[in-house]
């Protein structure tokens, strides 16, 4: 059995137009892939800039006051210290 007659050159031909579009496509693809990685790299926290802590790591009533702030220590029976409310409850309607 021999192969048929083939044109190699019109094959090429036929073939040029969707080789240029699958070439194409890839380099559209690659160039997506690298802008995709430029901006995850640009947009990254930097070792200067402190990441938020996690879930684990934070705790309820956590608070970060600054060094300056004024504390007053109060004690369970001193006067100036409401406890309840002082007017209606806000609650009821």
């Amino acid at each position: 059995m021999t192969p048929p007659d083939t044109n190699v050159k019109k094959q090429q031909r036929r073939h040029r137009g969707p080789l240029i579009g699958m070439g194409l496509v890839a380099l559209f693809g690659i160039g997506i892939i690298l802008y995709w990685i430029a901006e995850e790299v640009y947009f990254a926290p930097g070792p200067e800039e402190p990441a938020d802590p996690t879930v684990e790591e934070r705790n309820e009533g956590d608070v970060s006051l600054p060094a300056d702030a004024p504390v007053e220590d109060l004690a369970p029976e001193d006067p100036e210290v409401e406890v309840g409310p002082s007017g209606p409850d806000p609650t009821d309607d």
